[in-house]
């Protein structure tokens, strides 16, 4: 069994289930968890911990992170992303202000 933590990137178009299923299978481990979910759409570092050290999951996901995003203002989707269907188009806010308060609003 191997004991310790990997960072995956994971691309777009998977789950954080779907890198630790693909892993249980390369690795042949049971004993694999991640640390914090990232949403399919979602890219970036994922860290992975595999036998004794699943016992850290909890601990990391405690640690601050840092994200960044890309935003399309003025369009609703039924999913609140951009892969959903489009319910509500209007024209977007241009206010830098307000513009700041709608980001500072996903904190």
């Amino acid at each position: 069994m191997i004991n310790g933590v990997i960072n995956i990137y994971k691309e777009k178009g998977y789950t954080s289930h779907d890198v630790v299923a693909k892993l249980r299978g390369i690795l042949h481990q049971k004993k694999i968890g991640h640390t914090g979910t990232l949403d399919p759409d979602a890219q970036g570092v994922l860290p992975v911990c595999l036998g004794k050290a699943t016992r850290m999951c909890d601990m990391l996901t405690d640690w601050n992170k840092t994200y960044e995003a890309v935003m399309l203002l003025g369009q609703t989707t039924d999913t609140q992303d951009t892969s959903g269907n489009v319910i509500r188009m209007c024209e977007p806010e241009t206010d830098a202000r307000k513009i700041m308060d709608a980001i500072d609003s996903f904190v």
